[in-house]
This record gives structure tokens, sequence and C-alpha cells, in this order.
């Protein structure tokens, strides 16, 4: 009997680590890094919802998946088969991990063998990433990266993911698009040069906004508000460079100094974002328009999308912008996600903030709202996420008791609404990842009003 070979498997790598490897490697602080890798670690079952429109695939991952939480994504989306790989040794460069771990390498030769191809996802096209496929195709393995640039094209992700590189960008064509630009500043080198310069525009402005150039989830920013920094230029700069010198990437990175920004809290939080899919064919796809939940720090939390998140004025401007930005990326070769943070100046003004040339903090609550709502869920749902709730309480819930205490409010595909718990990892550090799905944004926000309530 001859055995059938199947057409494709999936196989999704949940790098997070290996986007920003060289920020984290340049923390002073030794444990302060370790924490880094294993928070990112932690953030790894939430990713799953960012297949959640596929119904076999593989997932390689640096920690262990809790199974009850595995079974409830399962049941949630309608997935069959589902294997989690883990391999031995944990570094935080998860595909150099993975090409040095013989069980996973045996594995992946074996699922090669039921299948036609095999397609590679990933968080973030890195070279690592790059490099354990050209090592996998050396052994023989058909492999494909659909969501992924070609390696002569990779450069794309650091530079355009780059405070600097999208800077660069929005200098250069904005000479040509009134609308496309970005808050007044400049790319520096250099703790003291770069304080120098700081401190001339806080005194001068009265705020500032200091940026390493590819920082993480709110570390690699600095934001002085009035009265934050002292008002004669040489204690300024003095206290500037004392709070740079507490970190090594200040001297190892590119530095953008940049004037702050009053965001108007009433235009998507401040914080306007649109995400896109550059296809293999060039074609940019626009995905979704949102607001971003950003606290005083600069540090994201979540998104909220739907049709009440922005003005239209704003959603059409923003969307533009972000079209013309990803046709930059095509013509350069990039090939995947990538989205345009924006900030809504109280005086009237759009700013581009930075892009994120990977998948982002918000393709998940994207991609589970196509499979639970259904594919035009942004025009008839309003969707709140936090990817990281701090919860008020010391207690630390496992994963099943999370889930009967939010039961009253948890989602159900039938209703198409309710909350839906993206991470079991999280909890044990006190934190809630979710999402919630509302008919409009007064039901979104009630649901979360009772989920906090019962937590």
């Amino acid at each position: 009997m001859t055995r059938k070979i199947k057409k494709e498997r999936v196989i999704r790598i949940y790098n997070l680590s290996e986007d920003v490897w060289p920020f984290i490697e340049s923390y002073g602080d030794k444990k302060l890094q370790a924490w880094e890798i294993k928070e990112n670690a932690n953030l790894a079952d939430k990713d799953l919802f960012a297949m959640a429109e596929e119904k076999a695939f593989t997932f390689i991952t640096a920690k262990p998946l809790n199974p009850d939480f595995v079974e409830y994504y399962k049941k949630l989306c309608k997935v069959s088969d589902l294997e989690v790989l883990v391999p031995e040794k944990h570094t935080g460069l998860l595909c150099r991990d993975v090409e040095a771990d013989q069980k996973i390498i045996k594995r992946l030769t074996e699922i090669n063998k039921a299948y036609r191809k095999l397609k590679f996802t990933c968080y973030s096209t890195t070279p690592y990433f790059i490099n354990l496929v050209k090592k996998l195709k050396k052994l023989g393995l058909k492999i494909e990266t659909p969501e992924s640039p070609k390696p002569a094209n990779a450069w794309t992700v650091n530079f355009y993911g780059s405070k600097s590189g999208i800077r660069q960008l929005t200098q250069i064509n904005g000479a040509y698009r009134a609308d496309l630009k970005m808050p007044d500043g400049v790319i520096s080198h250099g703790i003291v040069d770069s304080a120098r310069i700081a401190a001339n525009k806080y005194i001068k402005e009265g705020g500032v906004v200091i940026k390493t150039n590819k920082g993480h989830a709110g570390a690699g920013v600095l934001i002085f508000r009035p009265g934050e920094l002292p008002d004669s230029f040489k204690d300024c700069e003095r206290e500037i460079v004392k709070k740079l010198k507490k970190d090594q990437y200040w001297e190892k990175f590119p530095i953008v100094v940049e004037s702050l920004v009053d965001p108007n809290s009433r235009i998507g939080g401040g914080f306007p974002n649109a995400e896109f899919f550059v296809r293999a064919d060039g074609e940019v796809e626009f995905l979704y328009y949102c607001g971003m939940r950003v606290d005083g720090n600069g540090v994201f939390a979540g998104v909220e999308i739907g049709e009440e998140s922005l003005p239209k004025r704003v959603a059409s401007r923003i969307t533009d912008i972000g079209y013309l930005i990803g046709e930059q990326y095509a013509k350069d070769g990039y090939v995947g996600y990538f989205d345009v943070d924006f900030i809504a100046q109280k005086a009237g003004e759009i700013f581009v903030s930075e892009s994120n040339v990977r998948v982002t903090g918000g393709t998940h609550v994207y991609e589970a709202g196509k499979e639970l709502v259904g594919r035009g869920f942004t025009k008839k749902y309003f969707v709140l996420s936090n990817n990281m709730w701090k919860m008020p309480t010391k207690k630390r819930f496992e994963f099943l008791e999370m889930k009967r205490k939010l039961k009253p409010v948890l989602f159900e595909r039938a209703k198409k609404e309710g909350v839906v718990i993206c991470s079991s990892n999280l909890l044990q550090d006190g934190y809630l990842s979710y999402i919630i799905f509302g008919r409009n944004k007064k039901r979104a926000e009630k649901i979360e009003a009772k989920m906090k309530e019962l937590i």
C-alpha cells in the first residue's frame, strides 16, 4: 500500500527574543537580561492565536505550553492537529537552539517525509531564522517561507524596523507627501552628544523623547515632560547622561532624540495604528486600523479595533500613509506583516512614530477575530486586547482556575462575544493576556469591566 503524501505542513517558530537580540545582549544587568528572555518565552502561547485559522500545524517554542491551555485553544479555534516542539536548551536564540537539538531536527525530517513541503513562518525573519532554514534545506527538507523576505532582502526587517530607518524613509518620502511626517528630531550617536542635543531640546520646548534604535516593550525609550529635568543646560545634560549610562545599549546603538508630542487621547487613545501584509508578489494588503493602548511611559499594552476606534478622516489618512510606506518596503523586497505606529497630536497633526516590520502586538488579535467572529469583524464588532494586564491581586491563578473564574464572560462562538484568555504562562507572573469581542465599543468595555470585577 502506497503511503499518501499530504500537501503541506505549517511550522511556526516563535522567535521573539531574536528580533531584539542585540538589544537584550547589551543589557548591563545580566539578571534583567535573563528576565527579559524568560518573559519573551512566556509570551509564546499568545502567538498561537496568530495561527487561529490554521487547523493543523507544528509550533516551536522555547517553553512548554500548558496542556489544558492547548486544549482550550484547540477547541476554541477548532484546531484538529497541533504539535508543540521545545528544544532542550533555551538560550533566547530559539532558531539556534533548534539547530543544535537533534531530536527536533529528526522530528522535522519525519514530518517532511509525510508532506510535499513545509511552510515555515516566524515572529520575525531574523538572521538566525534564515540560517536555520538554510541548514534544514541542506539536510534535504523541502521548505518554503511565504511570509518572509528572501535572504538578500532580509535587511529590510532590521532597517525599517529601527527608529533611524523609519525616520530616514519618512524624511525622504515626506519631501513630496506633506502629511508624511515624524516629530522633529535627529539621529545621534553616543551618550554625550545625544545628551547635549536632548538637553537643548528640553530647555527650548519643555519636553523631549530619547529612543534607542530598536528597543523592546518600553525599554529603550525615555520620556521627559515639563518639570522632570533641571532648567539649566549643564544640569539637564548631566541628568540625562546619568540616566543613559545605566544601560549599555545607549552607547552601542544610534539614538533618536525627538520632540515630545502631547497626544490627543480622543483619537485612538492618542496612538493610532494600521497593520498591513506585503505579499510575495509585492502587493500591499491592508489588514486593519486601531487605537493602541499605551501607558504614560510609552509602553504598549494592547489594541482597540473597530469602526469606533478612530475618526474616519484619521483612519483614511493613516491607511494611505501605511500603503505608501508598505510600497517602499515591497520595492526593497520585504515580505510579511508590518504596522505603522502614529501619534495624534492635540494640535491636530498626525505623526509617524515607528514601524514594526514583523508580526506585531495586534496580529494575534486580528487573526483570532477572523477565525472566531468572521472575516468582516472589524466593521461589525469592537475588539479590546491587553497583552499583559497586571492583575490587582497577589494570588497566582492556574489556567483552569482562571477559566472557571471568568466563565460568566468567556467568549462563546455562538454569541460571538466575550473574553478570550490568550496565555497560561503569564498567569504565574500575575498577568492576564486577553482579547474581548463585543458587538460595539460599549458592549466590549462592559465585558472588560465585568472581567476585572470577577478577578
